[in-house]
Parts: structure tokens; C-alpha cells; sequence
């Protein structure tokens, strides 16, 4: 806590313009709307996990600042191969000088390159699909259907695992979330190496229902009666890292139920803020200004609205190393 103060301290006298002061407007705003009884949603895009942002994100959960999350099926598994490989992964400090034979001598090391970070294939992600596999096949035989999450869950839960942490599981996302249960919702689970690896195995015939990881549209209904039951009790805020599919489709859960379903008394989001580095454009969702949604009916004009246009992987451990303060 001490060294958190530090860092608000810090942030509170230094940054004070432009980039840096949406950074402490949007830490304070965070911070107030938690601290008068808001909820609060992560949409996580970008590879967030193979970036080690467990290391405060864990925190974040344990600590009741963040209540729900949406996220890339690839941030979901990454946080895990992390968890059992990490003195496996290769770090590559001079990524931007490869050429094409370097990438292909990556590949023949069975290294996966995330910018300038290696997953280490063999170590990481046969690991784990041993255990999933189990786990889909034992719920396929049972007629049982899981979420993407929940089948990882089973796994952290069940112990199976333990023997191969290569990190302090304090530092694990993945399992601060299975330790409070935490509402997850994965958009697009199947474009993700897990979801690669469940389709091989329907095709080979070792899964006979396809349908027995969950779908997107059984996550967006149960989006659909997570976020009533809980923005009619209290404001819920929206903090999206990146754009893409991790954020838009949460976020739209709010029209869907105002314009859809006609339920016109369901609030909008109550706080939003965004950090992404791309750059403000037209068409482009990542790059949409925070006012455009209010045309969408996601937002309303009196939302506190941030956007930091800046790396999340320096920003994000910044706000909530300030949330997490005092």
C-alpha cells in the first residue's frame, strides 16, 4: 500500500498535461466512482496477459476494484501459460530488427513471438491442452456445457495444475477470478489457440457436440442478466484496454436491452474510459472519440468520459497502482 501511495503521489504532481493528466483524471474518476459504491467492467484486448498485467490486475480483483471482465480468448489462456511456463518464454529486446529467417528459426524453437515476447509452445500450450482436453471430453461424455472460462476454472480449481507454477499465483488473473468466481465473458473464444485446439478435436471425432463449450451468443444473454441485475443496484463503469471485439461487444449489451429488447429503463454506463494508441480516425471503433457513443445509446452526455491515447502496458499498471492507493 505504502508503495502505491508512492506512485499516486508521484502521478499526482507530475502529471498534470495533456496525455498525462487524462491519466490522473481518469485514476481519480475510477477511484470516486468505486469509492461511492460503483461496479466496475474491464474489457481487455491486445495481449495483455503475455504483458504480465496479472501483476495488478490479480490485485485489482482481490482488492473488489474490478467486478467483471470481458476479454480475447487469447488473454484468458495467456494469463495460464504464463502461469505454468514462464521461465520457458524468450524475450526478444530487438523484435523490430527480425528478419523474415529469424521469425522461421523462432518457429522452428516452437516460440510463438507476441511482440517481444515468446510463448513457448511444447511448454505452454501442450501443457494445458492436455487438461482441457480432459475436460472437454468428460463433459461431452456427461451431455454438460461449459463457458470458455469455466472449463478453465475447473482447472485452476481442481489443483491439476499445481505443480507446474513458474510464477508467485498471487500473480495470476486467471486465478485471483476463479478464487472470487468472477463474471468473465469471452467474445469470440474460437479465434484463440484453445479454441483452434477444441475445433481439431470436434473434427477428429474426439468430441462428439460441438456445442459443448458455450457459445458468443449464450455470453451475450448472459451479459444480458448480468448487467440489469446489477446497474439497477448501483452505477456499473466500463474501463476498456484496446478496442476490438473485447470491448465492443460488452459494451453493447446496454442497446441491445434499451433498443432490442425494449427495456428502456436499463442505465447507460456510468464511467468509460479507454486507453489505446490508436490513432483518433474515422471508422474506426478503436479510434472513436468517447462522445460517439453517446449516438449509439451507450453512454450518456453526463457519463465521466476519459480516453489516453498511450501503450496500456504503461498506463494501466500507473491507474490502478493510483486506485489501489490509501
Amino acid at each position: 500500500m505504502e508503495h502505491a501511495n508512492s506512485i499516486k503521489a508521484f502521478i499526482r504532481h507530475h502529471f498534470r498535461h495533456f496525455n498525462a493528466a487524462a491519466l490522473t483524471d481518469a485514476a481519480e474518476g475510477y477511484t470516486t466512482f468505486i469509492n461511492n459504491g460503483g461496479k466496475m467492467f474491464l474489457a481487455m484486448a491486445g495481449a495483455m496477459s503475455s504483458a504480465e498485467l496479472g501483476l495488478s490486475l490479480a490485485e485489482m480483483i482481490r482488492a473488489g476494484k474490478i467486478h467483471a471482465i470481458s476479454c480475447t480468448g487469447a488473454n484468458l489462456e495467456e494469463d495460464i501459460y504464463n502461469l505454468v511456463a514462464h521461465d520457458y518464454y524468450v524475450r526478444i529486446p530487438n523484435y523490430r530488427d527480425l528478419t523474415p529467417e529469424d521469425e522461421h528459426d523462432l518457429l522452428e524453437r516452437h516460440l510463438n513471438r507476441v511482440t517481444d515476447t515468446c510463448i513457448p509452445e511444447e511448454e505452454a500450450i501442450r501443457r494445458i491442452e492436455d487438461a482441457l482436453l480432459d475436460e472437454w471430453t468428460a463433459a461431452d461424455k456427461a451431455g454438460e456445457r461449459y463457458f470458455p472460462h469455466e472449463f478453465l476454472y475447473r482447472i485452476l480449481r481442481s489443483g491439476r495444475l499445481e505443480k507446474d507454477y513458474q510464477i508467485d499465483p498471487a500473480n495470476s488473473w486467471m486465478l485471483a477470478a476463479a478464487e472470487k468466481n468472477l463474471p468473465i465473458f469471452v467474445p469470440g473464444w474460437e479465434d484463440s489457440t484453445s479454441g483452434n485446439i477444441f475445433t481439431s478435436h470436434v473434427m477428429r471425432g474426439d468430441i462428439k457436440n460441438v456445442h459443448t463449450v458455450r457459445t458468443g451468443i449464450e455470453y451475450m444473454m448472459a451479459l444480458a442478466e448480468w448487467y440489469p441485475a446489477e446497474a439497477m443496484q448501483q452505477p456499473v463503469g466500463f474501463f476498456q484496454i484496446g478496442g476490438g471485439i473485447a470491448g465492443d461487444f460488452p459494451i453493447c449489451v446496454v442497446p441491445m436491452l434499451r433498443q432490442d429488447l425494449e427495456q428502456h429503463d436499463i442505465p447507460l454506463w456510468s464511467y468509460f474510459c479507454q486507453i489505446s494508441d490508436s490513432t483518433t480516425s474515422y471508422g474506426s471503433y478503436s479510434g472513436a472519440v468517447p462522445n460517439e457513443k453517446i449516438t449509439w445509446e451507450k453512454l450518456d452526455i453526463t457519463t465521466p468520459k476519459f480516453i489516453i491515447e498511450s501503450d496500456a502496458t504503461i498506463v494501466v499498471p500507473l491507474i490502478w497502482a493510483y486506485v489501489l492507493a490509501d
